[in-house]
């Protein structure tokens, strides 16, 4: 299914804008100003057991994996290789991003989601990285629900 349809086969509202591909937070707050919501960052972390985790965030918090590590009960947690990202979420790196589990049909990525985040409206990229949609909070866990993949609130 299309990113777009299963957005408003949900009812989940959203504004985009269309843009130059951005790779990095720091190219992204040129696109901030266009569009309303919050700017966050994608992490997609893996285990030495295939565990996979996308962790979204604001974009100028800092993380300590070894503390997230602890949180998520997990022996090892480092940044997974570009070919799980292409192969679960079937986005390329500049394009992470938890609307990225529409693809995961196998459910094994698990969303963790910052608590700074909860009631605000976050930007996130539909798929690719020339584009950006503000969604809700609320929408996004919706989003996650329906598509039957877990998440944790960090």
């Amino acid at each position: 299914m299309n990113i777009y349809e299963l957005l408003d086969k949900l009812n989940i509202k959203y504004d985009l804008v269309t843009h130059i591909p951005i790779y990095t937070v720091e190219e992204g707050r040129k696109i901030d100003r266009n569009i309303q919501g919050i700017g966050c960052k994608n992490l997609f972390l893996k285990t030495h057991k295939n565990e996979f985790f996308l962790v979204v965030l604001e974009k100028d918090k800092q993380i300590k994996l070894n503390d997230l590590r602890k949180y998520l009960k997990v022996s090892n947690l480092h940044f997974a290789e570009d070919n799980y990202l292409k192969e679960l979420l079937q986005v390329i790196p500049g394009s992470v991003t938890p609307l990225g589990i529409i693809n995961d049909i196998n459910n094994k990525v698990t969303i963790v989601i910052d608590k700074d985040l909860i009631d605000k409206k976050i930007l996130c990229h539909p798929l690719v990285n020339n584009k950006t949609i503000n969604i809700e909070y609320s929408d996004l866990i919706k989003f996650i629900e329906y598509l039957k993949h877990n998440y944790i609130i960090y």
